[in-house]
């Protein structure tokens, strides 16, 4: 008998992973080797099925051209849509599409396309030039109508797509996000947030108390957590279910100490970083990576491709709280996001979900 219940459970979730394999649209760009590398990797470790894959033939460097981008991924993407008979709601990107839109400064690509069948203008480049009433204005109006919901994502209602893209220095690296989402399991923790002393003011010490907001609904659930208070800054001593800092914003930050951060299998990570996505190249640059975190180990992290400004980074009392709640990756990032269309990046696989 308990063998004959097994067999059902085991049946049940053979049909749950086919049918959430069905609402997953991946992007591959035939320029690069890549791409392709972990494209076909992503597809056969998910069994996506054949209709669910674009081809796309673009350049491989980080910014793409917004005529480009229409004509070469959105068109490409729009049209496998239209005659797709499956109800996708997720879509991948793979290592090797571009990121970035015109220049070092320009809007997220995977911002762009999941909004694509929305009616909204993107945030205003200048936005820091705007007065204070213009401000609010757009970012209103760029609002995430998914932000701060508690209920499962479907198309069908939000009329938008949740991005995530399967990206780090190496192919190696975004094969191993796939891997870490395909391992992931229940853990206790220790989720691990430190909060910087030199973050208390205005908007920046907003944020800073989210992530004591975010302690205090993971403590609430009975989970370990781990919150630093201290001026310096630290890692922890073990792996990670969850991370969140201020990264190179932190006025403690030494780059070793981010480096030793490491992570099981399923955790997420935000860092409060502007540029955190600005490159997934191994070279110097002026901000802590996100692309560091996917080479220590992270399954799941959002980064900005240049400066987002506060109001867009994912508040981590929402990401942690309904992930652990058994919400997938890519529903508790974008449920964490207050805006669409900007600089954000989703970082893993939409599907892993291991609260569930």
């Amino acid at each position: 008998m308990a063998f004959a219940g097994s067999s059902l459970i085991l049946l049940l979730l053979g049909a749950q992973g086919a049918t959430n394999a069905k609402r997953v649209l991946v992007v591959i760009n035939q320029n690069s080797p890549d791409s392709t590398a972990v494209g076909s990797y992503y597809v056969k470790k998910r069994a996506i099925p054949r209709e669910n894959v674009v081809f796309v033939k673009v350049g491989t460097e980080s910014n793409i051209s917004t005529s480009e981008y229409t004509s070469g991924i959105e068109g490409p993407v729009k049209a496998n849509l239209a005659k797709n008979t499956n109800k996708v709601d997720f879509i991948v990107l793979t290592k090797g599409v571009p990121f970035r839109l015109d220049n070092d400064g320009g809007y997220s690509v995977d911002g762009h396309l999941s909004t694509m069948e929305m009616k909204v203008t993107s945030i205003r480049g200048d936005l820091p030039n705007a007065s204070d009433e213009d401000q609010r204005n757009e970012i209103r109006r760029a609002m995430n109508p998914y932000f701060s919901k508690r209920e499962a994502f479907s198309h069908a209602k939000y009329r938008m797509y949740l991005v995530t893209r399967l990206e780090g220095y190496s192919a190696s690296d975004a094969k191993a996000l796939v891997d870490r989402s395909l391992a992931a399991k229940k853990e206790k923790g220790p989720f691990f947030f430190d909060m910087a002393g030199n973050r208390s003011d205005g908007d920046y010490g907003n944020m800073n108390q989210t992530l004591k907001l975010a302690a205090d609904a993971l403590e609430f659930r009975n989970f370990n957590v781990i919150l630093d208070t201290a001026n310096a800054f630290v890692s922890p001593n073990v792996p990670v279910a969850g991370y969140a800092s201020w990264g190179s914003n932190d006025g403690a930050y030494k780059r070793n100490v981010y480096n030793r951060v490491r992570f099981k299998p399923g955790a997420l990570c935000e860092t409060f970083v502007s540029t955190s996505a600005f490159t997934f190249s191994k070279r110097e640059h002026w901000q802590s990576l996100i692309a560091d975190l996917v080479e220590q180990g992270v399954t799941g992290v959002k980064g900005y491709v240049s400066e987002p400004f506060t109001f867009a980074l994912a508040r981590p009392q929402i990401l942690f709280e309904r992930y652990v709640s058994g919400f997938n990756l890519a529903e508790s990032f974008y449920m964490a996001s207050p805006v669409v269309k900007w600089k954000d990046v989703v970082i893993g696989d939409p599907l892993c979900a291991p609260y569930k």
